[in-house]
C-alpha cells in the first residue's frame, strides 16, 4: 500500500493533537507539528516574528514529509489547515508529486471549543504541557482567521 499524508484541519484548541497521536498509532505514521517545532526552539517566545516563523516551518515540514513519505512511511500534519487557500495549496502540493493526501477536520461546537482553551490554559499554567496560552483576544483573532471547509474539502468530518 502506498504512504499518504493526512491533514488534520480545525480550530486551535478543537482536539488536533490528540487525534493526530491516535493516527499515528493506527497509520504506523510520523506526526510534524509546527507547534511542537516552534515551541521547543522558542519556547513559545517568538514574538512578532511568530508568522514568519510558522511560515517558514510549515514550508520545511512539508518538504520533509515528502521524503518521509517516498520511503513508504505514513506523516500526520498537525497544524490546522485554518484557511481554505492553505487546503488548496497543500492538496495542489501533494498532488503535483502524486502523493495521496486526505484532509480529517474536526468540527467542535464554541461551548466545547471555549471549554477546551480553559482547560489547555490552566495545563499550561501548571507547567502540565507545552503549548501556546490562548487570551480572549488571541482566541478572537484565531476565530477571525479560520475558514471552515466546505464538506467536498474534506475527506472524513469529524
Amino acid at each position: 500500500m502506498q504512504a499518504k499524508v493526512i491533514l488534520i484541519c480545525g480550530k486551535i484548541c478543537c482536539g488536533k493533537s490528540t487525534y493526530a497521536e491516535k493516527l499515528c498509532m493506527e497509520n504506523k505514521a510520523v506526526l510534524l507539528s509546527c507547534d511542537e517545532i516552534t515551541l521547543a526552539l522558542f519556547d513559545g517566545n517568538i514574538g512578532e516574528n511568530h508568522d514568519e516563523f510558522v511560515r517558514k516551518t510549515k514550508n520545511f515540514l512539508l518538504k520533509k514529509s515528502v521524503d518521509i513519505v517516498k520511503i513508504g512511511i505514513n506523516v500526520i500534519l498537525d497544524w490546522g489547515f485554518w484557511t481554505k487557500e492553505e487546503r488548496d495549496n497543500t492538496r495542489n502540493f501533494y498532488q503535483s508529486r502524486n502523493i495521496l493526501c486526505e484532509f480529517h477536520y474536526i468540527d467542535i461546537s464554541d461551548i466545547m471549543w471555549k471549554s477546551n482553551i480553559a482547560k489547555r490554559n490552566n495545563l499550561i499554567l501548571s507547567e502540565s504541557i507545552p503549548a501556546y496560552f490562548v487570551d480572549v483576544s488571541l482566541a478572537d483573532k484565531f476565530e477571525s482567521i479560520f475558514e471552515k471547509p466546505e464538506k467536498d474539502e474534506i475527506d472524513i468530518w469529524i
